[in-house]
């Protein structure tokens, strides 16, 4: 995943955060103990580091309102309704059922606890299984169908870009197969959705009115990277990783990104360039990774995690939270109305 810029994590995370049928995994030791002054604003899952923010769905945190549980509640009911015209059964799941991630547990450890045991999560933890156990009945539904008649489940599920354990939607760089009208066939989840969160681009319409909002965040990571405070701390923190026999590494974001670059490469999911390559809505599954490249990689992400997270905490985080907080207090000054607007909007969703 090449790094992103603000603007691009602000504005398609909130839209993934409407109701999408995936769960993004959440980024492996980035707790907080405390807020930002902007975390008020933006989110449960809103982090900063490195001069880049990020807007999650954090799974494990904050309890989902009454509200939004009914809404899920309604997809789940939708999407029943679907399959059965489909020909399928699909058992309506009630979101309390699914409170708790299958990797929760795991993502409550301390960030130094978390990265012994997991790195970063990214190569570690196999996302396209998270809900995929014997408490889900649709897991065994599906289970109880040939081969074929799993194909066409998950196509009717999904959509006929449905990878093959039905929780992976894979597009060709072309976009995909579309129905006639032009849409992308998300199958039964993706009409679900739209029914009760509205259409994809309905959605994104409403988030225009932030654009100049999402610029100047884009502005403030900039100019929070670009402080001399952050700047002499990123150069420690990176002779820190250099001396614990990991150089090369000049972004706070880096790491990360390596890890992620050479699970895709295992995955074969890497990103479409010149219209060759698949993109990914979802997690890919790990089913056909090489099992001792993989078992590598995981060794390469826990020992680089665990130096890093170390460095990070000696060399890099007091100084980029003093400038962070400081930055971000005096943004919430200037930008005090949109900001407001913009919580209440996704309070909404």
């Amino acid at each position: 995943m090449k790094k992103t810029s603000a603007l691009a994590v602000v504005a398609v995370l909130a839209l993934a955060g409407c109701g999408n049928g995936q769960d993004n995994a959440p980024v492996g030791g980035d707790q907080q103990g405390d807020k930002s002054p902007l975390a008020e604003y933006m989110g449960e899952g809103f982090s900063s580091s490195g001069g880049m923010f990020r807007v999650t769905r954090a799974s494990g945190g904050r309890q989902p309102s009454e509200e939004e549980l009914a809404k899920q509640r309604k997809v789940e009911d939708a999407t029943a309704a679907c399959m059965k015209t489909a020909g399928f059964e699909y058992v309506a799941v009630p979101p309390e059922q699914n409170a708790k991630s299958k990797f929760s547990d795991a993502f409550n450890l301390p960030p130094d606890k978390f990265a012994e045991q997991y790195g970063y999560g990214i190569s570690t933890i196999d996302w396209s299984k998270a809900g995929q156990d014997d408490s889900d009945p649709n897991t065994k539904i599906r289970n109880a169908l040939s081969p074929a008649a799993q194909k066409a489940y998950d196509k009717a599920l999904n959509g006929p870009n449905a990878g093959p354990n039905g929780s992976v939607v894979a597009l060709p760089a072309d976009g995909g197969k579309a129905t006639n009208s032009g849409k992308l066939d998300l199958g039964c989840r993706g009409k679900a959705v739209e029914q009760v969160y509205g259409k994809g681009q309905d959605r994104a319409a409403d988030f225009k009115k932030f654009d100049s909002l999402f610029k100047d965040l884009e502005a403030l990571s900039k100019q929070i990277e670009a402080d001399p405070g952050v700047v002499a701390a990123t150069t420690a923190w990176s002779d820190c990783l250099a001396d614990a026999g990991h150089a090369g590494f000049k972004k706070v974001d880096d790491p990360r990104q390596q890890v992620q670059t050479k699970l895709d490469t295992l995955t074969g999911t890497t990103p479409p360039v010149k219209g060759k390559g698949k993109a990914l809505i979802g997690p890919p599954s790990f089913d056909k990774v090489d099992s001792a490249k993989l078992a590598d990689l995981r060794k390469f992400e826990i020992a680089l995690a665990v130096a890093d997270q170390k460095c990070k905490k000696e060399k890099f985080d007091d100084a980029y939270k003093k400038v962070q907080y400081a930055a971000e207090k005096e943004f919430v000054t200037q930008h005090k109305t949109e900001l407001e607007a913009y919580r209440d909007e996704m309070a909404n969703r």
